[in-house]
């Protein structure tokens, strides 16, 4: 029972939990909805599997700080990911941009894939076929041998 009612708590209260803490929220609250729409799409440098609204570590927190900065001096949320992927590369940004240095990594997958589907269909061809029908002559050594082994 009191399995039951801990994870009725954690379903109904485990909402996102997000690393901002209240003395970096902006009091504007449309420039704060940009900044957490920028902040979702950056990388953590440390964490590297986490975006700066969801990471504890201070670099996550220096980051969503000048962003939140650079919101307020009058930038555009492309002028801000701009300004951080001159400063940091484009690793910080979670979904990279799609150009020639990134080719290989957005098409990886679909060459994987179709890879794999003529992997697959040599496979399939490859394998033995069922054999098919006897003709007459086969048929009658057949069932000479059935009526030798009966026979027996």
């Amino acid at each position: 029972m009191r399995f039951v009612l801990a994870l009725t708590a954690a379903l109904l209260f485990g909402g996102p939990v997000f690393a901002v803490q209240p003395d970096e929220v902006l009091k504007d609250p449309t420039l704060e909805k940009r900044a957490r729409e920028i902040s979702a799409g950056l990388r953590c440098l440390v964490c590297q599997n986490q975006s700066i609204d969801d990471s504890d570590a201070q670099l996550a927190k220096d980051l969503r700080l000048l962003v939140r900065e650079r919101l307020v001096v009058g930038d555009t949320d492309t002028q801000v990911r701009d300004f951080l992927v001159q400063r940091y590369g484009e690793f910080v940004l979670l979904k990279p941009t799609f150009g020639r240095h990134t080719l290989l990594l957005w098409l990886t997958p679909a060459l994987v894939l179709a890879l794999g589907g003529i992997g697959a269909y040599a496979a399939m061809r490859r394998r033995p076929r069922p054999a098919s029908a006897l003709d007459a002559e086969e048929q009658r050594a057949l069932e000479d041998l059935l009526k030798r082994d009966q026979g027996a």
